[in-house]
């Protein structure tokens, strides 16, 4: 396969082997390349989009998510960065085979431990709002995907345990979130200072971070969360066109310049305005 130097690549990141082979069914033409230091990827063109999408799995835990990650961007200069996979739900609302989409990723663990006890100092990064929008209106269209727009935490641990130390400080310090997984953060502040990447965290729910873990992983609940987290992914670049490009769905498109059109309002074609404008719609010509 011969990829012209200008096709835009979106990155897409996991952990697992079960989650890189549920992104892998959705692409088509792929060719294996090596990084000089040894990582692999696999990579091909989406159905249907203007993207090249560039997949790696690696590994388990933050900081090999972070290091890679820096070193994928490097080499492959993405146009945005996604980690896809599973999750525990820390919510009572969020089920098993639910999606949660990171508005933002907070890193767990940061804080400093004093003779009064541990102060929490919270790390946080946004996900990209452009890539979370594309998300939102994506998901009106999979009515078999239950969604949810929420925080992330990321740590270095198994929750397998609800009623566990580690547990109660996340639901204490960091109520908000609605799942918890092991490199998202990694990846999410690796996109961020490699030139501030557009970047997300889509995971699918596998259990409910508590003692019945292992029951519901033994279900097959990993294999669905991690294909219906891959489903949303694959929908929201459908949706989110390479810059410059006309690649997105729904009556308007995005350009560089920021002008859209369609429906009956004023298209400026990249212009520069200042002020309000009064106008009327009139027939083409």
């Amino acid at each position: 396969m011969s990829v012209p130097e200008t096709v835009s690549t979106a990155l897409v990141l996991t952990a697992l082997p079960l989650e890189y082979a549920a992104v892998r069914v959705h692409i088509e033409e792929r060719r294996e390349r090596t990084h000089r230091d040894g990582t692999r990827i696999e990579q091909g063109l989406l159905p249907g989009t203007a993207w090249q999408v560039a997949l790696a799995e690696l590994g388990v835990g933050a900081d090999r998510a972070a290091a890679l990650t820096t070193q994928l961007i490097d080499w492959l200069r993405p146009e945005a960065v996604f980690f896809v996979g599973v999750a525990g739900g820390l919510k009572d609302d969020v089920e098993i085979g639910d999606v949660v989409v990171g508005t933002q990723v907070y890193e767990i663990h940061g804080g400093k431990q004093t003779p009064e006890g541990f102060h929490v100092r919270p790390k946080s990064l946004p996900g990209s709002h452009a890539l979370e929008q594309a998300a939102r209106f994506a998901v009106r269209d999979m009515p078999d995907v239950r969604p949810h727009f929420a925080p992330i935490a990321t740590g270095d641990v198994v929750l397998a345990d609800a009623d566990s130390e580690i547990a109660k400080f996340v639901r204490r310090n960091y109520n908000d979130a609605a799942a918890i997984e092991m490199e998202g953060y990694g990846a999410t502040q690796a996109a961020h200072l490699n030139g501030r990447l557009d970047s997300l965290v889509v995971r699918g729910i596998s259990d409910h971070a508590n003692a019945d873990k292992h029951v519901a992983d033994a279900a097959g609940s990993q294999p669905l969360a991690a294909k219906q987290a891959a489903a949303v992914m694959v929908a929201v670049l459908r949706r989110h066109g390479p810059r410059g490009s006309s690649d997105q769905e729904g009556p308007y498109s995005r350009g560089d310049g920021g002008a859209t059109y369609g429906g009956d309002h004023i298209d400026f074609r990249g212009g520069t305005f200042y002020g309000p404008v009064t106008g009327k719609r009139t027939e083409q010509r």
